[in-house]
């Protein structure tokens, strides 16, 4: 069972995140079932009595068919939204980089998978050029995650 709730209020989800890059490119996933164009990180929700270590890992692998190493927590993002559904989430996300192996960093993209509902396409998103392109969650254009070594906090409100 995810650690995902419904109140009175809104919705409550707990997240991890994979940060898997290569220089400055960063793997990210889309669904093309979403009703607006957007790149979100590799993760999903931690499942009741799972660690956070362990969902990072299997979420890795669910949506890349990839084992890897996790290396680090590198920030928390707690972020409160209304999705397109006018529903209210709390959204307290883990993102762990993780240490790029051979198969990770020979993924293509445009690579299909069956991660997400009704399957997603990851892709490499180059953070020094992506003016025009929305990504989720927005940190990832300011932070180099492969020098800066301190765990991060970022809060955002839609």
């Amino acid at each position: 069972m995810d650690c995902t709730f419904l109140t009175e209020h809104g919705k409550f989800n707990w997240r991890v995140g994979v940060i898997v890059t290569n220089g400055r490119k960063v793997l990210m996933a889309r669904n093309p079932n979403e009703k607006r164009a957007f790149y979100y990180s590799v993760g999903g929700r931690v499942r009741f009595g799972e660690s956070m270590e362990d969902a990072a890992l299997r979420e890795l692998r669910e949506e890349t068919g990839i084992d890897g190493e996790l290396d680090r927590l590198a920030c928390i993002h707690e972020n409160f939204f209304t999705d397109d559904d006018g529903v209210f989430f709390h959204e307290v996300s883990c993102f762990f980089t993780v240490k790029p192996n051979e198969r990770l960093l020979q993924i293509e993209s445009g690579h299909r998978t069956d991660g997400g509902p009704g399957g997603e396409y990851l892709e490499w998103i180059d953070l020094d050029d992506c003016g025009g392109v929305t990504i989720y969650p927005d940190f990832y254009r300011a932070v180099d995650f492969e020098n800066d070594r301190e765990i991060k906090h970022f809060i955002s409100r839609e």
